[in-house]
């Protein structure tokens, strides 16, 4: 079965850097698209970044320049590197697969950024 381990959250000042990572089994990871969503306090979960097959990447607009996707498919993991990062980046982050018609969820990890 598809199971997505999110890991790498934690409490960091603002300005600071975390590495968040998720590993992946169930599939074959290198046909799919990966995505990290997140979910703030009161807010509803949205995409942060995308990394396709190919190793094509998009951004939400609050985090470009700052953040950065990317994939190792040879160990099925993906990784978001966030960097200067502010107090509105506190959320649960979350990795994400869309694998014919179902959106499998990993358990997340809490990211805090707070002085």
């Amino acid at each position: 079965q598809v199971q997505l381990v999110e890991s790498g959250g934690g409490l960091v000042q603002p300005g600071g850097s975390l590495r968040l990572s998720c590993a992946a089994s169930g599939y074959i990871f290198s046909l799919y698209t990966m995505d990290w969503y997140r979910q703030g306090p009161g807010n509803q979960r949205e995409l942060v970044a995308s990394i396709t097959t190919s190793g094509i990447t998009n951004y939400a607009d609050s985090v470009k320049g700052r953040f950065t996707v990317s994939r190792d498919n040879a160990n099925d993991f993906v990784y978001l590197q966030m960097n200067s990062l502010k107090p509105e980046d506190t959320a649960v982050y979350y990795c994400n697969v869309y694998i014919r018609g179902v959106r499998y969820w990993g358990q997340g990890t809490q990211v805090t950024v707070s002085s």
